[in-house]
């Protein structure tokens, strides 16, 4: 398999959310699937308790039903931001900001509408103890799931695969644990669609000033 010669600032910097630029056309091997997860279990978890899970979902008919729910969520989703662009104070819609908005907008619902279509879908799970409690803090929880789920992303950008971090599925999660036949000690994390990509490469992207948001000592 083609491993990218980037260095490990270039891939912290070029791993983007692929959105329209994946191909929903070309196969990807489900070994270079393997390899990738392969890399994301080395990736720290609280007290190297390693209890995530990763659905690596194929058959066409199972993707189709989590893109079903993924593209309804996406269209609330899109509704609401609607609404909150057009409420008083918003940025103006010819401004780099409103511009960047209207580029991620039009993006996420293209993905809305052909998650079901990408290649392969990874959803990272973690095990739950003891009995969920809504409120109690997740810190610990989620610190055990989500750096290996970037990990993941991160190993695939350097095997020419595109990812897109997503979780608007997870509105749905109870109807896509029965699709996937999850027990319910096991709770969903992140739905990743993983493809080639189209085009050559990525460069950075535009970020907010370091000393904007970096406080030292205190706020």
């Amino acid at each position: 398999m083609t491993v990218l010669p980037l260095s490990p600032d270039e891939l912290l910097t070029t791993t983007r959310s692929v959105r329209k630029r994946l191909d929903l056309d070309r196969p990807v091997p489900l070994e270079l699937v393997r390899e990738c997860l392969d890399l994301a279990l080395q990736a720290p978890s609280g007290s190297n308790s390693q209890g995530w899970h990763w659905l690596v979902i194929t058959d066409p008919d199972t993707k189709a039903a989590i893109g079903d729910l993924y593209r309804r969520s996406t269209e609330k989703y899109l509704e609401i931001r609607s609404q909150q662009m057009a409420a008083p104070g918003a940025p103006a819609a010819d401004s780099p900001e409103g511009q960047a908005i209207r580029r991620i907008r039009d993006s996420s619902a293209y993905l809305g509408q052909h998650m079901g279509d990408v290649p392969v879908q990874v959803i990272a799970c973690i095990e739950v103890p003891g009995e969920w409690k809504a409120g109690a803090s997740q810190t610990g929880l989620w610190g055990s799931l989500l750096p290996a789920a970037w990990s993941y992303m991160l190993a695939a950008r350097s095997r020419e695969l595109g990812t897109a971090w997503t979780t608007l599925h997870l509105a749905y999660e109870k109807e896509a644990a029965a699709i996937l036949g999850l027990p319910d000690h096991v709770r969903q994390g992140v739905l990743i669609p993983t493809a080639y990509y189209t085009g050559e490469t990525f460069r950075p992207a535009p970020r907010r000033p370091l000393d904007e948001v970096m406080h030292l000592n205190h706020w």
